[in-house]
């Protein structure tokens, strides 16, 4: 099943909380993960630059971290430092994801491609899903348990729900966060993956991020 890209929060055995982003793609598959300061970005491989002018959704900072108030963010798109930036000023989850998310829409492009976020604490006590499609914003919260993670995607999956469940997420660090949402578990029978990127916190609620 081709679902686009996808967010997710998890809870590691241990405790920690994990935000998890995923690239799937059918028309633009020569991109990667590229860390920067402060901020991880999705960018055409060398060589594919000129891709950026087809289609200028298809590269952005995916992940930041919100180390005052121990959150991470994972999404789809140019949302995500607006989002950080919210939460920045003490917003809280659910008040940031309503606010950016309506205030950017869906992407306009020919798919209208709906914006993903995922926020998480770094404790894994709870973590946000939020959605904007041309029909609907949707925005959740979820308790996490240990070994448990809630995704959400950009079609099909498009719904923050109980149901999207990994029930058996058993990454301890960001690598291997990112190997589970590339391809394992629940995540295997979902197509294209192209790159992924993940935040793991430790004991001591310090995020740690991994591509792949």
């Amino acid at each position: 099943m081709y679902v686009g890209r996808i967010v997710a929060i998890g809870r590691t055995r241990a405790g920690s909380g994990a935000a998890l982003y995923r690239v799937s793609s059918r028309s633009f598959p020569n991109r990667e993960a590229k860390l920067l300061p402060g901020a991880v970005a999705i960018v055409p491989k060398p060589g594919f630059e000129n891709d950026i002018f087809k289609n200028p959704y298809i590269a952005y900072n995916c992940v930041r971290l919100v180390p005052a108030y121990d959150l991470a963010v994972a999404t789809n798109g140019s949302h995500t430092d607006p989002l950080a930036e919210k939460l920045e000023t003490g917003m809280t989850p659910r008040d940031a994801l309503v606010n950016v998310l309506a205030a950017m829409d869906y992407e306009h492009d020919h798919l209208k491609t709906p914006r993903i976020a995922a926020v998480v604490r770094a404790d894994g006590a709870a973590g946000w899903l939020g959605i904007v499609r041309h029909d609907a914003i949707l925005v959740r919260e979820f308790t996490l348990q240990p070994g448990q993670a809630f995704y959400l995607c950009t079609y099909e999956k498009n719904a923050p729900c109980v149901k999207q469940c990994d029930p058996e997420f058993d990454a301890a660090t960001a690598a291997d966060a990112c190997a589970r949402i590339m391809g394992q578990g629940v995540f295997a029978e979902l197509e294209k993956p192209v790159s992924a990127v993940c935040a793991v916190a430790d004991a001591a609620r310090v995020f740690a991020i991994a591509t792949l």
